[in-house]
């Protein structure tokens, strides 16, 4: 089987338009998370989020294009000619049939769907933009980025909740390393910080009114954000034969489900995916410097991603770095994964894991090091990112510095 490394890195998301933006506000500990600026928020509960600041699509997009994307397919083209600049590829002649492209998402086009549910139902239009059906689709991101940048090998999305990027670059990981591909273009975006998806969250009370405080024992649940984090998954020969600047390597994947509860995490199911990641990438737990965190600041959530990583790790637990980088950017559901990865490669290229951030008071049930609010230098050679989703879908990446 061929290995499989990452040449390129595009995002933007609450700490920042860039990877480099994103890399010092990661550094610094810095909070993306603040009031809500949305149509509506007086009449929201939760009025806090991880939003992109300073952002206008018409700095961006002509009118054409902003008819076709969502905000969701914005940062995905945004993080993604980021990726792909860096990265220095070209996809004409044979690698364009033998590249393509796997994102995650669970909203897709809600934004979308929330400005023309209300032209109907509230303002009483009669019809809308005859565009919104393939601007709305969960693929539409993926389809833009394989037209865009001429993909012509496997190009989906998929939709698995919190752990949708998760999902998705495991995908393409095996597609590369399989030989399906000679590269692929991976990761994930969201946008569902609008009315009605803000709303639909706050059914569920998970959500938290004041800040993210994963692992904290004073922690009152999630924040929701949003952006994309997107890369360039490359064989590794071929990225060394063209003297491509190698990120890092992706040498495991493994997920699993629960098969237990729609909403409730399981251990177990938690256990096995983390416990698969090394086995597929043939390391020992020992091995593992660093972990990023589901973490998503909920009482349930954290204790059982804790109680599994001790589980996998045993003693080894106690030496293992395990930081939530949402208590920055917030919980950006399907892209969440995605912009997360971010810190894995810091940590494995600079030497600098992110810190949890807003960690105010130790819980016996989270008793791991959890790099409290302040970034740290460190020699990290494997590192694995965890994603744990609603109705028990888990997925687990490990990664190798190179």
């Amino acid at each position: 089987m061929r290995r499989v490394v990452i040449t390129g890195a595009g995002t933007i998301n609450p700490l920042g338009h860039s990877v480099a933006a994103t890399f010092e506000a990661m550094r610094e500990g810095r909070c993306g998370i603040g009031p809500l600026d949305i149509r509506d928020v007086d009449r929201l509960s939760i009025k806090i989020g991880g939003q992109v600041k300073d952002y206008a699509a018409d700095d961006r997009f002509n009118r054409q294009q902003q008819a076709l994307y969502d905000r969701f397919t914005q940062f995905t083209m945004i993080a993604a000619k980021e990726a792909i600049e860096q990265s220095g590829l070209e996809f004409a002649d044979d690698l364009s049939a033998e590249a393509g492209v796997v994102l995650g998402t669970s909203g897709g086009g809600l934004t979308t769907q929330d400005e023309n549910y209300r032209a109907v139902y509230e303002e009483g239009k009669n019809r809308v933009h005859p565009f919104i059906v393939p601007k709305l689709m969960n693929n539409a991101a993926a389809s833009h980025v394989s037209m865009t940048w001429n993909l012509k090998g496997p190009s989906f999305t998929v939709a698995t909740a919190c752990a949708s990027s998760n999902h998705a670059m495991g995908q393409a990981f095996w597609l590369v390393r399989n030989g399906a591909a000679r590269a692929m273009i991976t990761g994930g975006s969201e946008s569902m910080l609008c009315f009605g998806g803000v709303k639909a969250w706050e059914g569920l009370r998970v959500m938290s009114r004041d800040a993210c405080r994963p692992f904290s024992a004073n922690r009152n649940g999630m924040v929701q954000g949003e952006g994309a984090g997107v890369f360039v998954f490359e064989e590794y020969e071929h990225a060394k034969a063209r003297g491509a600047n190698i990120l890092c390597e992706i040498v495991g994947f493994s997920m699993t489900a629960d098969a237990s509860d729609i909403v409730m995490p399981s251990q177990q199911g938690a256990s096995r995916a983390i416990a698969g990641a090394l086995r597929d990438a043939r390391i020992d737990a020992s091995e593992v410097e660093y972990i990023n965190a589901h973490g998503t600041g909920t009482a349930a959530n954290d204790k059982t991603e804790c109680a599994a990583v001790a589980n996998v790790f045993g003693r080894h637990a106690d030496k293992v770095m395990i930081s939530s980088t949402k208590s920055m950017h917030g919980h950006l559901i399907g892209g969440t994964g995605a912009v997360e990865l971010l810190a894995v490669v810091m940590a494995l290229k600079d030497g600098i894991v992110a810190p949890t951030i807003g960690y105010q008071e130790p819980d016996p049930e989270c008793a791991l090091d959890v790099v409290p609010n302040e970034a740290r230098e460190a020699k990290v050679k494997y590192a694995l990112s965890n994603a744990f989703a609603f109705g028990g879908l888990n997925a687990v990446l490990a990664l190798k510095k190179i």
